[in-house]
């Protein structure tokens, strides 16, 4: 049986897992509460845990529950004056950390009541506990009209122990689920560490999955690759990871959607925790540290890498357009500022030129008005 992480204090390693949940879910809450065309949101964590640590800290139900009031209540008031519903899902199999949850969760949201708003009834649903296998949830024929209904937002956790739940059928379910952003966690350690193992197979093909070939600390990189393959060419889909190192072992985090913006606030976050990758805790691409002769964040082993793939892209023709250009950093888990920056520096070379809606942005792409580019004599230079 897993280690119950709820009886001690978070570790560093988990605090930062814990972090980016936050951080991702109060870039991504405002914008389906905005959102004109959402009927209802639906927020689900399906391995809640008990809600906290043996300190007081908050563990994913009560973070989530804590963002979504917003700064000063501010998206409690939204609510109240746009009628939009809010419903929580929290799911804990385990009964002595289920029945902490649920105490834990009323109490939050009476102590918050009493603090705020001071509301007989909170504004969001939030009493909808399950202790429930989580494959018993995922094939409920509610969560799936949920799950597929096209007026609904919904954003859905999985901090599954190890990597078992999130099986190649489930992942392209959340795939394939209209206007649904998720994030799970994933033992990547100890899938390179037992690939050949039967229990292992009867997940992964991990015979496409080249552990041999890579460094260490790739190995929840080259599992990201894996899921990325499962998504068919056609789709247009975006998918991020962020590797957690703890001592010899690597996690880690993979987040999916099918929407720019969300792979954009996504991509902002992780970038933040990392300014040599944007994703991991371990230095991934061996870049000169902070404090040595040759650091600098600008020009780091990934962007350096990927400018040069974007400025050949460009000059061979393949990228002709800045929707593309921008779509193509994303894509590869880079800032689409990284874009904008060629193409300044390919226009002051006078390589190129632009025709249409000329401008330099780079976030809110679904937005962007397009232009295309023009090659300028590149054969000469």
């Amino acid at each position: 049986m897993a280690r119950d992480i709820n009886k001690d204090e978070f570790p560093e390693e988990t605090k930062l897992k814990l972090e980016i949940f936050a951080e991702c879910f109060r870039e991504w809450l405002p914008v389906f509460l905005h959102n004109i065309h959402i009927q209802k949101i639906f927020i689900y964590d399906f391995f809640a845990g008990s809600g906290m640590d043996i300190e007081g800290n908050f563990g994913s139900p009560l973070i989530l529950l804590n963002e979504a009031k917003g700064e000063n209540c501010k998206y409690c008031n939204l609510l109240r004056s746009n009628g939009k519903q809010v419903c929580f899902g929290f799911n804990e199999k385990l009964k002595q950390k289920h029945d902490n949850l649920v105490r834990n969760v009323n109490s939050f949201i009476n102590r918050c009541k009493s603090e705020n708003c001071k509301l007989e009834k909170c504004i969001y649903s939030y009493d909808n506990f399950a202790q429930l296998e989580f494959k018993e949830i995922i094939s409920q024929k509610r969560f799936n009209e949920v799950l597929n209904n096209r007026d609904y937002g919904k954003f859905i956790l999985l901090d599954q122990y190890g990597f078992s739940q999130v099986d190649e059928d489930i992942f392209l379910r959340l795939v394939n689920a209209p206007k649904t952003d998720f994030i799970f966690f994933i033992s990547s350690s100890f899938i390179k560490r037992f690939k050949e193992h039967p229990a292992i197979k009867q997940y992964f093909d991990t015979q496409n999955i080249p552990f041999d070939e890579a460094k260490p600390q790739e190995c929840h990189r080259l599992i990201a690759d894996y899921y990325q393959n499962l998504i068919p060419t056609s789709r247009e889909y975006y998918l991020h990871h962020f590797t957690i190192k703890k001592g010899s072992n690597y996690w880690g985090l993979i987040f999916g959607s099918n929407h720019t913006l969300g792979m954009e606030k996504f991509l902002k976050v992780c970038w933040e925790k990392d300014k040599f990758s944007g994703e991991s805790n371990c230095n991934i691409d061996n870049d000169y540290q902070k404090g040595t002769l040759f650091y600098t964040e600008e020009e780091t082993n990934k962007k350096q890498m990927y400018r040069s793939i974007l400025r050949d892209k460009i000059l061979s023709g393949e990228i002709k357009d800045n929707i593309t250009g921008l779509k193509y950093a994303l894509k590869n888990r880079c800032l689409p500022e990284l874009f904008t920056q060629v193409m300044k520096e390919l226009e002051n070379e006078k390589l190129i030129s632009r025709t249409g809606k000329k401008n330099y942005s780079s976030t809110n792409i679904h937005k962007i008005q397009p232009y295309l580019i023009n090659l300028l004599n590149y054969e000469n230079n």
